[in-house]
């Protein structure tokens, strides 16, 4: 059962997910709230697997409370919902630890396919707005939103685990990289656990946007 806190301003849309969503046998709503703030106590009393987190709230914003949870939650998945014309917050949600990145208008059917894959590790960006998001990557290195990884964590990478990397910043999910690297899918996990671990990273997503901003989504697979 996946436990699922929804979190939008909007009265309407969040009470029209609590009661669509929750009549999914697999999805467990855990609350639905109005902001950042309603967020935090939620988590606390509730501990959701993961948040569908609208990025325009009161009080505390979506990308301000994806800070705060990853960095006292790392394990909870966040999945950003918003409207087409909200580029200056992306950058920040995904830097900060956001697992998905979806349009409100997504189809419920679609929803509740990114929210089992989030949980079970893929990242999840919206078809409609995935080329935005890459070009917003391709411009990381010229702004201050850079992740940076220690030179020592990078030395420690393998052959292997850079072909990991390079496929994670491609966009592929665990499933696909097993595929493509003829490896279970356990395997690939540890393998993520590991990189993440040397590279000091949170999650796949920000070892997706890392990889993307420095160029190792394309090198090292010879």
């Amino acid at each position: 059962m996946i436990k699922v806190l929804i979190a939008d301003d909007q009265k309407l849309l969040r009470q029209s997910l609590k009661i669509i969503l929750g009549t999914e046998k697999n999805i467990e709503i855990t609350d639905a709230v109005s902001n950042g703030r309603e967020v935090i106590r939620s988590v606390r009393d509730n501990m959701p697997d993961v948040i569908l987190m609208d990025i325009r709230m009161p009080e505390m914003d979506g990308v301000q409370c994806t800070k705060i949870i990853k960095e006292n939650y790392p394990g909870i998945r966040i999945i950003i919902l918003t409207t087409f014309d909200d580029d200056e917050y992306v950058l920040s949600a995904l830097r900060d630890g956001a697992s998905g990145y979806l349009l409100k208008g997504i189809s419920m059917e679609d929803l509740v396919d990114a929210i089992h894959k989030v949980y079970n590790g893929s990242a999840m960006i919206n078809a409609d707005i995935a080329s935005k998001v890459i070009n917003l990557f391709s411009q990381m290195a010229k702004c201050n939103l850079t992740i940076h990884v220690k030179a020592q964590g990078i030395s420690e990478i393998g052959n292997t685990e850079w072909k990991v990397i390079n496929l994670v910043g491609n966009g592929m999910s665990n499933k696909e990289i097993a595929v493509e690297l003829a490896l279970s899918e356990g395997t690939i996990r540890n393998y993520l656990s590991t990189i993440l671990s040397k590279l000091n990273l949170r999650d796949r997503t920000q070892l997706a946007i890392w990889a993307v901003q420095t160029g190792n989504c394309s090198e090292r697979m010879e």
